[in-house]
């Protein structure tokens, strides 16, 4: 569910309309929905009610300041990937004992940050890493609280190129080994070994391949219990997905997961965390964009919009589907026409659908892209020098810009021209 709706024919976010955001900021914008934000949150809170939990939301999928605020209020941690994450999140107001540290290479400067201002755990993904982090925290006289995230071999049934799970993947240690690396890192000084984390893949919309992994770890808790280590945490990733097409059948909901997540866990005492990203942030965003031109071509109609690849990158990536709805809603029983749907940018790449049917829209007029709050402002680039696009944020009838557009001279004033280009003499005009 969003609270992205059609109201007497215009499409709002709550209670504000569209073309109102449009006219102030300018398109193309993304905006999201607070009411959305929150009640997806809440989803997962309902789904773990009554188990000892913590739910870190994965920022790689919305990373937004105003964003991360508003969930760290609701109670979330976060799951970051890098140093620049941590420190938003610390900006945010996170105490550092709800951020997670994920990502296959971390950096002893990362990790040194996140033991200065506070870390629940480091995900640990390989041996090299361990050892670098025990040395790190023990020149800073300190101890890192480590889960080891171990690669269980499973398939997720989803896109190749957000697949984590499976052996030859880059991600954790091989489940095969997880005994012989989990007594390494008891050896290792400055680490506190306090659980296991597993994370099989992004969009899952099958509980399955959930299960099978867990059931792997359940496995490994005992194993690793009986040689003496304190599993205390189990650290299950995100993944859930969400529908981007409407017409598909849903995906599983937070409360079948939690659910699935109780009965696996059932009498073993842990602490479970959870990292979902898309499934809260998701639906809770949409891309609004102007169409530039009608195009006749040679047996295809192009849709020239002024978002491009370079706002949206996933259908370009992941050839992923995002539904494009006009935000003027048509008539009942309005004609439809069939559209290439594109972008400015000089690739043919920049294409968001093929042979999409839709109502027609006319050049100046504005259509929304949904399911575009995950993955979509954060993937976001200049290229082409086109500006970073805006980001709005709704509640109720109030809207804020809680990113705004550069100007060219503000992008232009960031590259700096060395003195010894400067001095150069320029090249003489050709003779006529």
């Amino acid at each position: 569910m969003d609270h992205f709706l059609y109201r007497d024919g215009v499409l709002h976010a709550e209670d504000v309309a569209i073309p109102a955001i449009a006219a102030e900021v300018g398109t193309p914008f993304y905006v999201y929905s607070t009411a959305t934000l929150t009640r997806h949150y809440k989803l997962f809170e309902e789904a773990l009610e009554g188990v000892p939990h913590c739910i870190c939301f994965a920022m790689k999928s919305l990373a937004n300041q105003a964003v991360l605020t508003l969930l760290g209020k609701l109670g979330a941690g976060m799951d970051v990937v890098s140093g620049g994450e941590y420190a938003r999140a610390i900006a945010a107001g996170i105490p550092g004992e709800r951020i997670v540290f994920s990502g296959v290479g971390k950096t002893r400067a990362e990790m040194a940050m996140a033991l200065e201002s506070g870390i629940r755990q480091f995900n640990i993904e390989s041996e090299p890493e361990m050892e670098a982090l025990s040395e790190v925290a023990c020149a800073m006289g300190t101890e890192a609280p480590v889960t080891l995230r171990v690669n269980p071999d499973v398939d997720a049934r989803t896109h190749e190129k957000i697949s984590t799970g499976k052996k030859g993947d880059k991600f954790g240690i091989p489940i095969s080994r997880a005994k012989e690396v989990y007594a390494h890192a008891a050896r290792l000084p400055g680490l506190r070994v306090v659980g296991i984390d597993v994370h099989i893949g992004s969009q899952l919309t099958d509980l399955a391949p959930f299960e099978t992994a867990f059931l792997k770890v359940v496995e490994l808790t005992h194993a690793l219990r009986a040689e003496g280590h304190r599993i205390e945490r189990l650290d299950l990733g995100g993944g859930l997905g969400i529908p981007y097409e409407r017409s598909n059948s849903a995906p599983p909901l937070p409360i079948e997961y939690g659910a699935m997540i109780k009965r696996v866990t059932e009498g073993l005492d842990v602490e479970v965390e959870i990292e979902p990203g898309r499934l809260i942030s998701g639906n809770a965003g949409l891309l609004v964009s102007s169409v530039i031109y009608e195009k006749d071509g040679d047996g295809t109609d192009f849709l020239i919009l002024d978002a491009a690849m370079n706002d949206l990158l996933r259908p370009a990536m992941y050839g992923a589907h995002h539904d494009i709805v006009p935000v003027i809603e048509a008539e009942p029983g309005a004609e439809q026409r069939t559209y290439d749907i594109v972008g400015p940018v000089c690739e043919s790449g920049d294409t968001f659908a093929r042979k999409r049917t839709m109502p027609p829209v006319k050049p100046d007029e504005l259509v929304g892209f949904r399911s575009a709050g995950a993955y979509g402002a954060v993937m976001s680039s200049e290229y082409n020098s086109r500006p970073l696009i805006p980001e709005v944020l709704v509640s109720g009838d109030n809207f804020a810009v809680i990113r705004e557009r550069p100007t060219f001279d503000e992008m232009i004033a960031r590259d700096k021209v060395p003195s010894w280009v400067q001095a150069m003499t320029a090249a003489p005009e050709p003779e006529s």
